[in-house]
């Protein structure tokens, strides 16, 4: 909003400062980075048994969100690839990315008492695409 940060300024050091900002920017998105219009399908897709078919349906599924939502989501997941890479140092697994940012970037429409059964579900996703990240964002 037109706001200019200093990202040199002292307050910005403490990295789940940094973190804790990206997470509400995906969270308060009036439409979460994988939009509701997608949402059963991907529940769907990651509870499919045959594995390949779950991997190419992912794929599609996000080859297939708008535009804005795509380049967003690569760019995210890539970064998010990076920080895994440092997981001996940050501790910050790929299953740990996942529980983080699951229920921030993929959430249903409505917040009915089904929450808890699907967070297993948007973790997974989110879990699927950072082990998948290379082959769902090739260059």
């Amino acid at each position: 909003a037109d706001e200019h940060l200093d990202l040199d300024d002292g307050r910005w050091e403490d990295i789940h400062v940094v973190t804790g900002a990206l997470k509400l920017f995906f969270r308060e998105l009036p439409e979460p980075l994988v939009p509701f219009s997608h949402f059963d399908q991907f529940i769907a897709a990651i509870k499919m048994q045959d594995v390949t078919r779950r991997g190419q349906w992912i794929r599609e599924l996000v080859s297939s969100l708008p535009p804005a939502h795509h380049d967003t989501m690569k760019v995210l997941f890539r970064h998010l690839c990076r920080v895994i890479e440092h997981r001996e140092e940050n501790r910050m697994s790929v299953q740990s990315v996942a529980i983080v940012f699951g229920p921030t970037l993929l959430r249903p429409a409505g917040e009915e008492g089904t929450m808890a059964m699907h967070m297993v579900f948007q973790n997974q996703v989110v879990e699927h695409i950072l082990n998948q990240c290379g082959h769902i964002f090739p260059d």
